[in-house]
């Protein structure tokens, strides 16, 4: 049997994109953090949604000061780093999933610090060797990040950046420009955490951005649901849930398998 030819980093994402945009439907990328509850068990919680079909992942780097998480991934991550994960094992969970078949792109998610610490060259080829696609870097803004797009683009990894509703149009066009994997809309201005209600004049936000950006939207902050999940279809092209599948985590791969389950087919058309 021919060995199957999995395509890297930005081609990875934008192939992605194009096969749930065929199916129109959004592409889901669910969050979890490495070593939540345990090192074994966050592995096992991410190969549980990637064998229920989910179409990409943010891998959570833990880090000591998450400024834009909310109390659920904060308390995990904080379990995360008291059970010694390290920049160093999070990337050794990617090649590790690799290893036992999680094809799906995988986009790292971690503040600047820790890769700082760890090199930023260093970690860019480290990534990539690893099996990662592109990474995720809540608290750097382009404007600050020349020289980061330069590493990444070296490695060929795709690199997001964020716009909130607050954004203007000045930001929604740099952010653009400097986006290779897609841009990471968040839906209200706060921290990540599931909410009963997505914000009323989300659509609105969505028109605004999509006039002035030709990169693939993927929202963030706030979806929890199956059926928040329905409404991302036509909305944005992809949506990430965090804090509802850490919760799910308490109890083990199985309960996250299910509700990513439950998210994936929510969006089928």
């Amino acid at each position: 049997m021919a060995e199957t030819i999995r395509v890297f980093g930005i081609k990875a994402l934008a192939a992605m994109f194009s096969r749930a945009k065929e199916e129109s439907r959004a592409a889901f990328l669910p969050y979890f953090p490495v070593g939540y509850p345990t090192y074994d068990a966050s592995l096992d919680a991410i190969q549980a949604m990637a064998e229920v079909g989910v179409d990409g992942f943010e891998i959570g780097v833990p880090f000591s000061d998450p400024l834009a998480d909310g109390p659920t991934i904060q308390a995990a991550t904080q379990v995360a780093l008291e059970n010694g994960i390290t920049v160093s094992k999070c990337l050794d969970a990617v090649r590790t999933l690799r290893g036992r078949g999680v094809i799906q792109p995988m986009l790292l998610m971690s503040y600047l610090n820790p890769l700082l610490a760890y090199g930023l060259e260093r970690f860019a080829a480290d990534a990539r060797a690893a099996g990662a696609d592109g990474v995720i870097v809540p608290d750097l803004p382009p404007e600050e990040a020349e020289a980061w797009s330069e590493i990444c683009r070296g490695a060929g990894l795709a690199t997001v950046f964020f716009l909130a509703p607050t954004s203007d149009s000045r930001r929604i066009e740099l952010v653009n420009r400097h986006v290779t994997g897609f841009i990471y809309v968040v839906s209200l201005t706060g921290v990540t955490g599931a909410r009963a209600d997505l914000p009323p004049d989300l659509t609105g936000f969505i028109t605004r951005v999509r006039a002035l950006a030709d990169k693939p939207l993927v929202l963030g902050f706030g979806i929890s649901t199956p059926e928040q999940a329905r409404t991302m279809n036509g909305l944005v092209d992809g949506f990430i849930v965090g804090s509802a599948l850490v919760k799910a985590g308490r109890d083990g791969a199985g309960p996250v398998g299910a509700l990513a389950a439950r998210l994936r087919e929510a969006v089928n058309v």
